[in-house]
């Protein structure tokens, strides 16, 4: 690493469990907290984050003000399994509707800033297994007591289930083999985040409404880049969440991630948005008995502009826009 990203790395890294919800109430003064679910077919694991989120960081500490899911077309009952435990949902497809509906997470991250009103808000997955509050006050945790920190990023050990074996820290391939290198190759003061692609973190408002956000998986590395250019790196941080439980991905699911982040990086490099360049297929195949089947997917990344540049939600206050 660079000898600022190794000062940065020193300065701004951070563990979860240095703040406890009680100490971190005490530094809110009147900050406002949302925390977002974004969901799509989640409903095996929704319902157990969001109620403890309620019961353990609204209701016997009120650190967090709002808890929204923001429901991404699921199937399952997700929307249902979410507001039976305490959260307010929201459909995806009906929150600024005359934008019409893009499928994946970016949309929903970037919806969810019209429907929310808090001053700093975190995003937290929701098909985390063995759930624990404490990722929610970690990722609070440099924003409310760090004036001069606008973005937080999780890391974490990520443990690989390859259905006979639980490697510890066998996760994160594309991170490895994908997004690190490029990082490190292009953006050099990025090489200091340990989980570039973490889908858990936390940002104030007047920072994440000034983003793009892209659809599918190239949002982590997007927002990474573009936050880094808006703010600089002294106003990110990285908070160490301990391990992260969740369902893994299949080789082929992984290289659709990998190809999605690969056409968001190139965008950012020539300074356009993913729309610009066209979109992209990639093709896989599939062995059935002695031949092999060809699986042809679109990986192509849509852009969403920044949320305050939408006219909508200009004329709106937070939260209310419909």
């Amino acid at each position: 690493m660079q000898r600022d990203v190794q000062e940065w790395f020193a300065a701004r890294s951070y563990h979860g469990r240095q703040w406890s919800p009680e100490q971190l109430l005490q530094w809110k003064r009147g900050t406002r907290v949302s925390v977002v679910l974004p969901a799509r077919d989640e409903a095996a694991t929704v319902g157990q984050i969001v109620a403890a989120l309620r019961r353990e960081l609204m209701e016997d500490v009120p650190l967090i003000d709002e808890l929204v899911v923001i429901d991404s077309d699921s199937t399952d009952g997700t929307g249902a399994v979410a507001a039976a435990a305490g959260a307010r949902v929201h459909r995806q497809a009906e929150i600024l509707p005359a934008h019409g509906n893009v499928a994946g997470k970016g949309e929903a991250l970037w919806k969810s800033l019209a429907v929310t009103s808090g001053d700093v808000l975190a995003f937290v997955d929701a098909d985390l297994r063995e759930f624990d509050t404490q990722f929610a006050v970690g990722l609070l945790g440099p924003l409310l007591t760090e004036p001069g920190v606008q973005f937080v990023k999780s890391c974490y050990d990520r443990p690989l289930h390859d259905g006979a074996t639980i490697l510890p820290a066998g996760g994160g391939r594309v991170t490895e083999l994908v997004a690190r290198p490029l990082l490190n190759l292009f953006w050099p003061q990025l090489a200091g985040l340990v989980q570039p692609l973490a889908g858990e973190y936390a940002g104030r408002r007047s920072l994440l409404e000034r983003v793009p956000f892209v659809s599918g998986y190239g949002v982590e590395i997007a927002m990474l880049i573009d936050v880094l250019e808006l703010v600089g790196l002294a106003a990110m941080a990285q908070v160490d969440l301990g391990v992260r439980s969740h369902r893994n991905s299949s080789d082929a699911a992984l290289a659709r991630m990998a190809a999605q982040i690969q056409l968001t990086v190139q965008a950012r490099l020539r300074c356009e948005s993913p729309v610009a360049g066209g979109g992209g297929q990639l093709t896989q195949f599939l062995r059935q008995g002695e031949r092999f089947l060809s699986e042809t997917h679109d990986i192509s990344v849509l852009e969403r502009p920044p949320m305050a540049q939408v006219p909508e939600y200009r004329a709106q206050p937070a939260g209310r826009v419909a």
